[in-house]
């Protein structure tokens, strides 16, 4: 009699697991299905924000376009949060209770690079700026999978909160770090988000910390053959600088990158830079030793000046951490990611990758690969980029993905990124995102039990008696980074 007892009601739990299940599976049928029907609108979208092409903290027009998408559908929306004027965090509320699921979007391009929608180099004259990192893309996307997700709790009655949030200046602004700063995570249980790439994955990585600044030099200018003694030259203080830098090289830890760009050197040869300018990047998988390896960076600074008697003064532009992985939720957005598969290429659409990949190494993947999802790899060393990400992951469980919105074998940052960025092909991998966003969303509505075991190992992975101190310390965000530097800026 018991046993006959104990085997109904495993036969009820296996069937409220197996009608849970079928329950899910419909309802993430629903969302792609939405994502389907509105992929022309968000394409739209994305490709507008392709054309404007605003660099960090003066993504104006785009931070708009996204808000009014989102406002259409019922978002409640704030803006200006965290002191940034295109920072903005949309929320939309179902019944009571349930989790709190975040989503993150991204929307700045990069200075100094641009392309036409061509599968040959072919720069854009009057434009500063574009599309490398395929942030139109990501932005866009992850709108659309925040409103697929509350079209479908609101029809389902599902109880949660899904929020986006509109993170300006990714590119060495560190948009997030202040939002976080602020608080605006605290009260979310999990984040999603994703980033354009060459390939579809869904791998538990970390990155690499990162912290820079500007460097600026202040000496005396004079002619430059006619009275050179006079002249103290701010150029000398930052070739000084870079030297000893590059000196350093040999004595760092060998995961270390350290990049630097001369931003302002003077305007002729003959008169002696009384202003010069340098912007440096320091990077390390540990955010201590990106601290210390930047402290000393800040010697060589003031040591050069003193060696060619001119004045230093630097101003931190950014410092974010390492991603924190978390392998639980990684694996839900996996196998999401599989379900929704990767992106197919149409006769005109293989045509213009086949002649892009022209351009690209000769050790690139086919152009096949973009259907491909990639097997999920877990990396608890940073390697590779840096992403202000890192610092929402510290502060709640996170995970992510990449899509296929690029030819494969193409390098973010590149003109070959823009290129695809700008067509169907980016179009088709944002789709691909947006759908990947949207069902792991609804696992995480429906199963509080990945909730439960993302809150877990986010908890486990933190040091004990962490407190959260931002690399970039109490710094407002630089809204003018973008902006060209002078004397007395």
């Amino acid at each position: 009699m018991k046993s006959s007892r104990m085997f109904a009601a495993l036969l009820a739990l296996i069937t409220l697991l197996f009608s849970t299940t079928l329950l899910a599976q419909d309802d993430k049928a629903a969302v792609m299905q939405f994502i389907d029907d509105n992929a022309a609108l968000y394409g739209d979208v994305a490709q507008q924000i392709w054309d404007l092409a605003e660099v960090g903290y003066l993504e104006t027009e785009s931070s708009a376009l996204l808000q009014q998408q989102l406002a259409n559908a019922g978002f409640e929306i704030t803006t200006g949060v965290a002191g940034i004027p295109t920072a903005f965090v949309a929320s939309w509320s179902g019944v009571s209770g349930g989790p709190t699921v975040g989503i993150l979007a991204e929307y700045d391009a990069l200075p100094g690079i641009t392309q036409d929608r061509d599968p040959l180099r072919n720069a854009i004259d009057h434009k500063a700026a574009g599309h490398a990192c395929g942030h139109h893309l990501f932005g866009t996307g992850s709108v659309a999978a925040a409103i697929a997700t509350k079209m479908w709790m609101q029809q389902s009655g599902q109880p949660g909160e899904i929020r986006l949030y509109g993170t300006p200046a990714e590119e060495g602004g560190a948009g997030k770090v202040y939002m976080v700063r602020d608080g605006l995570f605290d009260d979310v249980d999990v984040v999603l988000h994703w980033h354009p790439s060459d390939g579809n994955s869904a791998d538990a990585r970390s990155s690499l910390a990162n912290k820079s600044a500007k460097f600026r030099f202040n000496g005396i200018s004079a002619h430059a053959a006619a009275a050179p003694s006079r002249g103290r030259s701010a150029l000398d203080g930052v070739e000084a600088m870079n030297h000893m830098v590059n000196l350093m090289r040999e004595h760092v830890p060998m995961e270390s990158r350290i990049h630097y760009v001369i931003t302002s050197g003077g305007s002729a040869p003959n008169v002696v830079p009384d202003f010069a300018e340098v912007y440096y990047y320091v990077r390390h998988p540990d955010p201590a030793q990106v601290s210390q390896i930047f402290d000393r960076v800040v010697q060589a600074a003031e040591g050069a000046a003193l060696g060619t008697q001119t004045q230093m003064e630097f101003e931190v532009i950014h410092g974010i951490y390492n991603v924190l992985p978390n392998v639980s939720l990684q694996e839900a957005i996996h196998s999401n990611l599989q379900r929704v598969g990767g992106v197919e290429y149409d006769s005109e659409e293989r045509q213009f990758a086949e002649a892009l990949r022209q351009s690209l190494p000769v050790s690139a993947p086919a152009v096949d690969t973009a259907a491909t999802v990639n097997p999920m790899v877990v990396d608890e060393r940073g390697g590779g980029g840096s992403t202000d990400v890192a610092d929402v992951s510290w502060a709640v469980a996170t995970g992510g993905m990449r899509a296929a919105t690029w030819v494969p074998g193409t390098s973010s940052h590149s003109w070959q990124a823009v290129a695809a960025g700008g067509t169907s092909i980016g179009n088709k991998g944002m789709v691909v995102a947006a759908k990947t966003l949207a069902t792991t969303a609804v696992d995480l509505f429906t199963n509080s039990a990945l909730v439960d075991s993302a809150k877990a190992e986010h908890q486990q992975r933190l040091p004990e008696d962490w407190e959260y101190e931002p690399l970039l310390g109490d710094r407002e965000p630089p809204l003018d980074y973008r902006l060209p530097s002078g004397p007395g800026s």
